[in-house]
């Protein structure tokens, strides 16, 4: 199972000061709108997420279809195949992305420490 590009996305308190900060590690800004409280910033293959008052604490961010520069994929496992192989093996889901669809959808689960894991398709 592919689970495509995997970024983290960092639930921010001050997006300036956040971004100034990772900018000093050397990510730079990739895409994102800083007026609507969100950024992505990339180090070579490394991608975190800055997002400031959309949601508590961190998440791992899984993006099927994508690579690591937010291209699509010709091929991919599609997000619902993952969900179904996921709930098959016992892994139980906070949200569900709707099988009778196709296209952009996503899903959560939480890994037993408490981390939050998003899978969100975009195509």
């Amino acid at each position: 199972m592919n689970l495509g590009n995997f970024s983290l996305s960092l639930a921010v308190k001050d997006l300036e000061a956040s971004q100034a900060f990772y900018e000093k590690l050397g990510f730079k800004v990739f895409f994102g709108e800083a007026a609507n409280n969100w950024l992505i910033l990339k180090n070579g293959e490394c991608t975190i997420g800055l997002f400031q008052g959309m949601f508590e604490g961190n998440i791992m961010t899984f993006n099927p279809g994508w690579d690591s520069e937010g291209k699509e994929l010709e091929q991919y496992t599609d997000v619902r195949e993952i969900q179904k192989a996921l709930k098959e093996s016992g892994i139980e889901l906070l949200s569900e992305a709707d099988e009778g669809t196709s296209g952009p959808a996503s899903f959560m689960a939480v890994d037993p420490d408490g981390n939050t894991i998003l899978v969100d398709q975009h195509v």
